[in-house]
C-alpha cells in the first residue's frame, strides 16, 4: 500500500477542518445553538488549523518544510484541544461552582484589550459551562476535542512520514 502524498494528504486536513467548521456554522445557524466565547476560540483554531494546511497543500513542499507545515498543525491543534479541553473542565463542574455569565465577547473586544479579553475567555463564564447538545454521550467541545485530535494524528504522521511520493 502506497502512502497518498504529503500534498493530499494536507489537502484533506484541510477539507477536514472546512467539515467542522460547516458543521459549527450549521448548529449555530440552523439549530439556533449560540457560540461562548471558548467555542469561538475553538473555531479560530480549526481555521487555523485549515489555513496552515491549506498552504501547505499548495505549497507542496519538500521533506523539510512536510516536517515544518505538520508541526505547525499539531500545534495549533493543540491549542484547539487545550481550549476545548478548558470547556469540557468548566461543564463537569458542579452548578454551584460554575463562574457566574459575563459580557458578550463582542462587547469585551471593544471595551478591553486583547490580552484582558483572552484572559477573561479563558477563564471562562456561565455560558461556555452551559451543554446545549450532546451526541453519543459527547457535547460540542468533546467532539471538537475529537476533531482536534483527529488533526494533531495527522499532523505528526506528517512529521514522522517516510520520504515524500512523487
Amino acid at each position: 500500500m502506497t502512502i497518498p502524498s504529503s500534498r493530499i494528504i494536507f489537502g484533506l486536513l484541510f477539507f477536514g477542518c472546512s467539515f467542522l467548521m460547516a458543521v459549527a456554522l450549521f448548529m449555530e445557524h440552523q439549530m439556533n445553538l449560540e457560540p461562548c466565547p471558548l467555542c469561538i476560540l475553538q473555531r479560530i483554531m480549526v481555521i487555523t488549523t485549515g489555513i496552515i494546511a491549506l498552504i501547505a497543500a499548495i505549497h507542496h513542499p519538500r521533506e523539510p518544510g512536510i516536517k515544518v507545515y505538520g508541526g505547525l498543525v499539531v500545534v495549533s491543534a493543540a491549542i484547539g484541544g487545550g481550549i476545548s479541553s478548558r470547556q469540557l473542565w468548566l461543564q463537569s463542574l458542579p452548578a454551584d461552582e460554575v463562574p457566574a455569565c459575563g459580557a458578550s465577547l463582542d462587547y469585551m473586544l471593544e471595551v478591553f484589550p486583547l490580552a484582558d479579553v483572552l484572559n477573561m475567555v479563558l477563564v471562562g463564564d456561565g455560558a461556555c459551562a452551559e451543554i446545549a447538545w450532546t451526541f453519543l454521550g459527547l457535547s460540542i467541545p468533546g467532539w471538537t476535542l475529537v476533531g482536534f485530535a483527529g488533526l494533531i494524528l495527522i499532523g505528526v504522521f506528517q512529521i514522522i512520514r517516510p520520504r515524500r511520493q512523487p
